[in-house]
């Protein structure tokens, strides 16, 4: 199994990150909390890496706080979720955000992320309540090209996490000031839609 990844970062592109290790380019997917913090494209990155194999297919999913590699597993450990709706909790809430609001058992605000659902949330307050204290203070510290434009991006990201077309170039839009890089877009868009 592959625990973590050191090497140099070639390419980066909501949710798809690859990374040279001695020659080897390793393709993972990766949550926004991961992707707002990574360094520049050409320059060393560590990683936490999950490895999942299913009867058709194997993936890498990378991290790069212990902490959001540990709540990606328990989010799956929750009944009827699966890689993509962690992957989305991550995207959409930091580590301690999540924790925070399944212990208050506040379903509106996990409703509020793409993916989950009323029952959905209900079910991770009920089964994760008990290690959400844990989790508190843990999370700090063939590829297609993507449009150059960060508008467009961004876009092409809030798509991949989950929202419907209309909706992502909506809030990239609204969440768009000039200069803004893609992540940042994605980031103000994601804690809008939060509110």
């Amino acid at each position: 199994m592959i625990g973590r990844l050191r090497g140099i970062l070639a390419y980066k592109s909501p949710p798809w990150l690859v990374i040279d290790v001695g020659g080897v380019g390793y393709e993972l997917e990766a949550p926004m909390s991961t992707h707002y913090d990574l360094p520049d494209v050409g320059r060393e990155v560590l990683l936490f890496t999950h490895y999942a194999q299913k009867e058709d297919s194997v993936a890498l999913y990378g991290f790069l706080r212990e902490g959001e590699r540990r709540l990606f597993r328990d989010v799956q450990k929750v009944s009827g979720v699966g890689a993509k709706i962690a992957l989305a909790v991550l995207s959409g809430a930091s580590v301690d955000e999540f924790a925070r609001m399944v212990q208050a058992g506040d379903i509106a605000a996990l409703t509020r992320i793409p993916g989950i659902g009323k029952k959905t949330a209900e079910r991770m307050v009920v089964e994760l309540r008990d290690r959400a204290a844990d989790l508190i203070g843990t999370g700090v510290g063939g590829i297609s090209a993507l449009p150059a434009d960060p508008q467009s991006e961004a876009t092409i990201a809030l798509q991949q996490l989950g929202y419907k077309p209309a909706e992502a170039t909506r809030m990239a839009r609204d969440a768009t000031a000039p200069g803004d890089e893609a992540a940042t877009i994605i980031r103000k868009a994601l804690q809008s839609a939060l509110r």
